[in-house]
């Protein structure tokens, strides 16, 4: 576009159009009540103290919450024709930052009833008659902008009622609005960002400059108002050319992706979800062609709960196709953290919400702004019944571009799942230009696909979708320079896009995004509180439907409802990840001890029950794996000891702990040079160190507590000064080196033990930690000439390179491992297992003999700044065990002796397993009721080697029938089916996950 076209319309549309805009206004009468404490309903708030208020003055502390009433009258004078309307305008004291992270208000009559939601991008509300008489709430959410996450401030903190009100209100007034000229300036806007993405020489370019230039011509300085229908005819031609045949189509669906915890605490979210659930509402009421999709069960439950008229809206509209539920899960998770059972979890209960409130039955599973996909998600996604994914995040690669943007997605086990990324690369689209060009122009699929999805709308509560963005989408159905936008609904895009080439690409394993590898390793506590609770939840149900079932007992089936929606809640892809403020960490880390209280005051009623009164001490092994002798989910005696570990010093001042199985050396710092299994290989290089933690300078880029940057390995400072050191013999029997070291504020003590029965050695840290932007980490170098290591994820396990031939290898410095890592040559392995620690980095070197060493480090903590000042900073015990001569067999026991699958109780007699399964291969990873209360046995298996596996699963209890069912426990076409049975033989390809429903005889 020439640059004075350019010039002359911005000019135009800035200093003479916009302006006339509001051909009349009248100020309204205000008066204010700042609510105390949290926010209160609107029938508490309407008794309050409210007392006179005026445009400029202050309003608003951190967190706090301001009540407006507003009252008015509409002069008689004002000629309201059809191309005007009048609203009530409001500017709260708007900033230039997005919208959602700012100040913002909900709108309510007098009666209670919710009009709409106030924000930067949709400051108004439509007033009906002659007179104004509405409640404002103002919600003084600080601004905590994502653009300054290098930046440390305390206001994430929670209310601060002793700070300066954060905000001024600029403008509340009734305004007669001149909708001729909105329409007019759309027109200009859409023609002139069309303009610059054409080149400026070609026809249509010029085409449009020469409209834009008579409508210039044409208008009267003067009587601009009486110039307006002219402008828009002489506009006219240039809107109406249409695409081209060949040009790209956009199904465009109104969205706002709402994070459910963020740089705001959940309860601020409520807020949010009301505040644009209800301009969306009453958008939908406005364009009948409009489509929304709104992705987490969880916001349409707290509606329900909160806010039951938006709720009642909202089911009219999803029963009208209007406003359209998608994703299928509880809240839109992270996938690389949570465990196997949450996964599937996540589907479970979002799509049986779903269900269940609308009867709907979402098709997709949705995740726009989650930090990288688990393998493991293709094969859960169609057992939950759906057929395809989307999400953008992986646009913010770093290194290198997906190549395609629809393709079959393959998981661990062989399933595939129709997978989109739209090229538009944002879920808060705008329906812009420069948008729309950008999203033809990256598509990467023109030769196989006509089409992509755009999600628009402003997110976190900056109100979802406004008219000007429908109206842009109107203006550009069909016109000529741009790809075709059709409002539409994500199944309108599938329908088309599946059958358009049954022949796409495939992409096989992870989707790992190459940024945010910090997640894996930010906020520790949280991660911990979720990692019991997962192991509690296992523990709880698997106790209480052996009591159930054995005995008759009550199944505690509300409790375990409650605990796991609280629990997917948490995992949210920025809570579970520690990339939310400290206010919302503080509630995760008090939500995850509330759960543990109650999940172990229910585990020990089950147990009790289970075990009788009696003085026995027994064990407990809710592990699908038999540990110590005792069978998966069984209940036995515990094992004889074993001879104490032996502890003998070394002439170089260091120690040597053996126990018949294992034997390691730990030299006068504390720091193993040598470890070796049944076998007799040691397994650490020769003057190697294995256990030493090294501090790196932890200054990411960009993204403060999401982000490890590769640079962060240029400099290191190695704790290997030992303050003090003690090494004995434990009364159990394991033998204990315990070294202290310090650097700075910091202490750690790294403890090394070995019990008499163990086959690894443990490594116990307890740090008291008080950095700013380092990290910590801990390197273990193994002499092992390892191709490929094996991580757990959910339901198995992933396999990656060590080398970095590729710049995909390379970009993998980072990467998540479950509960162990397995590194492996032909014949031999290590594992490593962890108890809350998902940050692993594997890098291969060549040692001066010419052994091949494989280092795998570990990210033990980390302290940024951003967006919680405090984060991390405190106590922490970590434990981890280094096992030789191990399979994978050996990484995933270990893993789950981590996890504390044991514990000890007295009762009288033992108990035998419920469910049993004959190959340890084969993991039975949930035992359960049934979600419908029928009282039906759900039992969940996979196999976890990767190979195809038979075995013989055996129950407990007569069964009269065992059908395979989906995740959502509904039956499945051709699945296998038994009746009066208590024993069933079974094969598993590899990675399998299989669900069954027993009915009990």
């Amino acid at each position: 576009m020439s640059r004075p076209i350019a010039d002359r319309v911005d000019r135009f549309v800035h200093e003479s159009l916009l302006p006339l805009r509001v051909t009349a206004s009248r100020p309204v009468d205000i008066t204010a009540w700042p609510a105390p404490g949290e926010p209160l309903p609107f029938a508490e708030a309407r008794e309050g103290d409210f007392r006179p208020f005026s445009v400029g003055e202050q309003w608003g502390t951190p967190w706090s919450t301001v009540w407006l009433h507003v009252t008015g009258t509409v002069p008689d004078d004002w000629a309201v024709t059809g191309h005007h309307r009048v609203e009530l305008l409001v500017d709260l004291g708007f900033n230039d930052q997005s919208p959602g992270f700012q100040a913002e208000a909900l709108a309510f009559r007098p009666d209670g009833s919710i009009v709409k939601g106030i924000s930067p991008r949709n400051a108004w509300v439509p007033i009906v008659g002659d007179r104004v008489d509405l409640y404002l709430e103002l919600a003084a959410n600080p601004t905590i902008p994502p653009e300054s996450h290098w930046r440390s401030t305390h206001l994430g903190d929670g209310p601060q009622p002793e700070s300066a009100p954060l905000y001024t209100l600029r403008r509340l007034e009734i305004g007669l609005v001149d909708a001729r000229v909105e329409q007019l300036a759309l027109d200009i806007e859409v023609l002139v960002g069309l303009m610059h993405e054409l080149a400026e020489t070609t026809p249509r370019a010029a085409r449009i400059g020469a409209c834009l230039t008579a409508m210039l011509d044409a208008i009267d300085p003067d009587d601009v108002p009486g110039s307006v229908d002219r402008a828009r005819a002489l506009l006219a031609p240039a809107l109406d050319a249409p695409a081209h045949a060949s040009a790209h189509t956009v199904i465009a669906t109104g969205h706002a992706h709402i994070d459910s915890a963020w740089l705001w605490p959940i309860r601020e979210t409520i807020r949010k979800c009301a505040r644009t659930f209800s301009n969306v509402l009453d958008l939908l009421d406005r364009h009948p062609d409009l489509r929304f999709a709104c992705s987490s069960a969880q916001q349409l439950a707290w509606m329900q709960e909160h806010y039951p008229e938006i709720f009642a809206r909202i089911e009219h509209q999803v029963r009208a196709g209007r406003f359209v539920p998608v994703g299928g899960q509880w809240v839109e998770p992270d996938t690389n953290l949570p465990g196997s059972e949450a996964t599937a979890r996540q589907l479970v209960v979002g799509k049986r919400w779903f269900l269940d409130t609308f009867g709907v039955d979402t098709t997709e599973v949705w995740l726009p702004d989650t930090f990288g996909y688990s393998a493991s998600l293709p094969q859960l996604i169609r057992l939950a019944g759906a057929d395809w994914f989307m999400t953008q995040k992986i646009s913010w690669n770093q290194t290198n571009r997906m190549p395609h943007h629809t393709f079959w997605w393959e998981g661990i086990d062989g399933t595939r799942v129709f997978t989109h990324f739209p090229p538009i690369e944002t879920y808060n689209a705008e329906l812009s230009p420069a948008e729309l060009a950008h999203a033809e122009r990256t598509y990467t699929d023109h030769g196989t696909g006509t089409v992509s999805l755009a999600p628009f709308g402003w997110g976190d509560g900056g109100g979802g979708p406004t008219r000007e963005m429908v109206e842009r989408a109107h203006l550009q159905a069909d016109l000529e320079g741009s790809p075709r936008v059709a409002l539409g609904s994500p199944r309108d895009f599938y329908d088309r896009a599946r059958h358009e080439n049954p022949s796409l690409p495939v992409w096989t394993g992870e989707m790992y995004l190459e940024l945010h590898r910090g997640t894996l390793t930010s906020q520790l506590k949280t991660k911990q509180g979720n990692r019991r609770t997962e192991r509690l939840l296992h523990e709880a149900e698997l106790w209480a439907t052996t009591a159930a079932l054995y005995l008759g007992t009550p199944y505690p089936a509300e409790l375990l409802r409650r605990a796991w929606r609280q629990t997917l809640l948490l995992q949210f892809h920025d809570i579970l990840p520690g990339s939310s403020i400290a206010w919302v960490h503080r509630e995760a880390e008090a939500a995850h001890a509330a759960l543990a209280a109650d999940l172990e005051q229910s585990i020990r009623a089950s147990l009790a029950a289970l075990t009788g009164e009696g003085e026995r001490t027994l064990r407990a092994n809710s592990a699908p794996l038999t540990l110590d002798g005792i069978a998966a989910g069984a209940v036995g005696v515990e094992r004889s000891p074993s001879p104490a570990t032996r502890l003998a010093s070394t002439p170089e001042g260091g120690w040597v702990l053996s126990n018949g199985r294992v034997r390691a050396v730990i030299d006068e710092g504390g720091l193993i040079v040598a470890l070796s299994g049944p076998a007799g290989r040691d397994v650490i290089p020769e003057g190697a160190r294995a256990g030493l933690l090294r501090l790196h300078p932890d200054h990411p880029d960009k993204w403060d507590a999401w982000d490890i940057d590769a640079h962060y390995r240029a400099r290191a400072v190695d704790l290997d000064r030992a303050d003090t050191i003690t090494a004995f013999v434990s009364d159990d029997g394991t033998g204990v080196v315990s070294v202290t070291r310090s650097t700075g504020a910091t202490s750690v003590t790294q403890t090394l033990r070995l019990a008499p029965d163990a086959d690894g050695i443990d490594v116990d840290l307890s740090i008291d930690w008080h950095e700013r932007h380092r990290l910590l980490r801990m390197y273990l170098p193994l002499e092992i000439h390892a191709e490929h290591t094996r991580a757990e994820i959910q339901f198995g396990h992933v396999t990656r390179p060590t080398h970095t031939n590729t710049s995909w290898d390379e970009a993998r410095f980072e990467v998540v491992a479950q509960r162990w890592m397995h590194v492996a040559e032909p014949g031999y392995g290590v594992s490593i297992a962890n108890d809350s620690t998902y940050g692993h980095s594997v890098e291969r070197t060549v040692a001066s003999n010419g052994s091949v060493v494989t280092t795998v480090g570990l990210s033990v903590l980390r302290a940024p700044t951003f967006p919680d000042p405090e984060a991390d900073q405190g106590h922490h015990e970590l434990r981890f065990r280094i096992r030789p001569d191990a399979t994978l067999t050996d990484a995933a026991e270990d893993g789950h002796r981590l996890d504390r699958a044991q514990r000890v109780v007295t009762g009288a007699h033992e108990v035998t397993p419920l469910v049993s399964c004959s190959n340890e291969g084969v993991r039975v990873t949930a035992v359960k009721l049934a979600e419908d209360d029928s009282g039906d046995l759900i039992v969940r298996l996979h196999d976890a080697t990767g190979g195809r596996q038979r075995t013989r699963l055996a129950f407990g209890i007569p069964l009269a029938a065992i059908d395979e069912v989906d995740l959502l426990e509904r039956p499945l076409d051709d699945a296998l089916h038994h009746g009066d049975v208590d024993a069933i033989e079974l094969t598993l390809r590899p990675f399998q996950i299989l669900t069954l429903r027993c009915r009990p005889a």
